[in-house]
């Protein structure tokens, strides 16, 4: 059975949305050998609408980040978006997914592969962390208040137990934090 992964970069006040405005100079070497063997294991990536438009818009011709540009690019992607149509998706290797999503995670995590990452969708997060669907989240806190900007949960979320799996600090100060549900 394969696994559905997040991560998601945090600042301490819990904004998780444009971590490009408030990461700054806190990422290391650290969180790139996190990251690097995350995509490693990879082979399905979940996108929502407003991730891909932003994310096709900029990751096909960059010019920093040049080992996530050659990933992201290449791997299969899965666009959760009632308003797209696939015409709409001129990315590589990008494709809508047809009817409900939850469904379409649950046979995707039957089937054989690498890791499902969401990736680029903050409400896909929450939809499968609460659908029992995210076998595993990890949060990378960066050492900042951001201030303004969306958070992964809200006030009104039902109460579910995690379990911490790992955590560890890097050495310019951010916490990466996997979890996965109690239970």
């Amino acid at each position: 059975m394969r696994k559905v992964v997040a991560g998601l970069f945090h600042s301490l006040d819990g904004v998780v949305e444009a971590p490009n405005e408030f990461q700054f100079d806190s990422f290391d070497a650290e969180l790139g050998e996190e990251l690097g063997g995350v995509m490693a294991n990879v082979s399905t990536v979940l996108m929502g609408r407003v991730g891909y438009q932003e994310w096709a818009g900029y990751w096909p011709n960059a010019k920093e980040d040049l080992d996530f540009a050659g990933f992201i690019n290449s791997v299969q992607k899965y666009i959760a978006s009632e308003t797209l149509s696939p015409p709409d998706l001129t990315w590589s290797n990008a494709h809508l997914i047809d009817g409900d999503f939850l469904d379409f995670v649950r046979e995707q995590k039957a089937g054989e592969g690498g890791d499902i990452c969401a990736m680029g969708g903050i409400s896909l997060v929450r939809q499968l962390v609460f659908a029992g669907l995210m076998d595993e989240l990890t949060l990378i806190t960066h050492p900042v208040i951001a201030g303004k900007g969306r958070h992964l949960f809200e006030p009104d979320d039902p109460t579910t137990r995690l379990e911490l799996v790992r955590a560890r600090v890097t050495s310019k100060g951010n916490v990466v934090q996997a979890y996965r549900r109690l239970g």
